[in-house]
């Protein structure tokens, strides 16, 4: 049976806590906002002010937006009669401990409990819960800013109940975004993973002299930026590997690539493993053929870089970026 989700409560409004406040009220849910911040009044009016264009380019009707949200003294005001709980507090395990036995004891029974932690999961705070309390609680976070970004990826604890990750997607799909569900606990979860494992590489690479940081920027933004944005890298490479398909790639031209080196993270390597990795990707598109998922990436990508040319710059700041918080 599928939960119906009217009232929300927001536990931290930082840059993520906002952006959250700013969907679910678009989307005609009622909003309660809590964070000790002195000036949360003045925040959440601006971050209202500053989303609902975004929200109402997304096609939202943003009328009385404001009227939908409502600041609550403390936590348990904010949470006393939700249907579910969005927590956006500190990267801290203690602090996660504390909030989430609180909200257990406050929210109501019904409610679920949802940390958009970065990198923690909520097994790692969650075990002084009993387990009709921890069976509520779990990750969903988001990229920044969720108002905009669609990703959010819905991490089990180890006692997180079914029904709750059920829940979860449809609570999440209910406010237009994009629910993953990852069905195994790791520090930092995909995203932020393989956010990670680029920027690492391309720190080194700036380090060695080979690129410069505005060129290695540039190098994403006009080739793998736009691939991904359209296919992402699984998809990207069973295309690249033309009619072949995944295999190909894997048994030509990945042959031909440099060794990554030894690591924890690196891939295996026996012909079992690859064999498993190639029928996981053939069974994912193996239903499409090439010419029909080629079509679609490519009507993607002139989509994406239409898009771009229309949002450039033009002036003397033509040449100029304001660096954003990520996440």
């Amino acid at each position: 049976m599928t939960r119906t989700f009217r009232t929300a409560a927001v536990v931290g409004a930082g840059t993520i806590g906002l952006s959250w406040t700013a969907l679910f009220a678009a989307h005609g849910l009622s909003v309660r906002v809590s964070d000790p911040r002195e000036d949360l009044a003045e925040a959440v009016t601006e971050a209202l002010e500053q989303y609902a264009p975004h929200l109402a380019a997304r096609g939202l009707d943003v009328t009385g937006l404001a009227d939908r949200v409502h600041i609550a003294a403390d936590v348990t005001e904010a949470v006393h009669d939700a249907d579910v709980v969005q927590e956006n507090g500190p990267e801290r395990v203690e602090f996660k401990q504390e909030l989430f036995a609180a909200l257990t004891r406050q929210a109501p029974a019904h409610a679920l409990l949802l940390s958009s932690s970065s990198a923690i999961p909520s097994t790692a705070f969650t075990g002084q819960l009993a387990d009709d309390d921890a069976a509520r609680v779990l990750i969903g976070h988001p990229f920044n800013p969720p108002h905009l970004l669609p990703l959010v990826e819905v991490v089990p604890g180890r006692r997180t109940g079914e029904d709750a990750v059920q829940a979860a997607l449809d609570f999440y799909a209910s406010v237009g975004r994009t629910p993953v569900v990852e069905r195994r606990e790791i520090a930092g979860f995909v995203g932020n993973r393989l956010q990670n494992a680029l920027s690492r590489e391309a720190v080194y690479l700036v380090e060695q002299g080979v690129v410069t940081p505005e060129d290695l920027d540039k190098i994403v933004t006009n080739s793998l930026g736009l691939r991904w944005a359209t296919v992402g890298p699984f998809l990207g490479s069973h295309l690249g590997g033309g009619p072949g398909g995944y295999r190909h790639i894997v048994e030509h031209i990945g042959a031909s690539m440099p060794d990554p080196g030894d690591g924890p993270r690196r891939p295996a390597q026996t012909p079992e493993a690859r064999e498993r990795l190639i029928a996981a990707v053939e069974k994912a598109y193996g239903s499409s053929t090439y010419s029909e998922l080629a079509e679609t990436r490519d009507r993607r990508q002139l989509a994406v870089l239409d898009a771009l040319d229309g949002a450039r710059p033009t002036g003397p700041a033509a040449g100029t970026t304001t660096p954003k918080e990520e996440n």
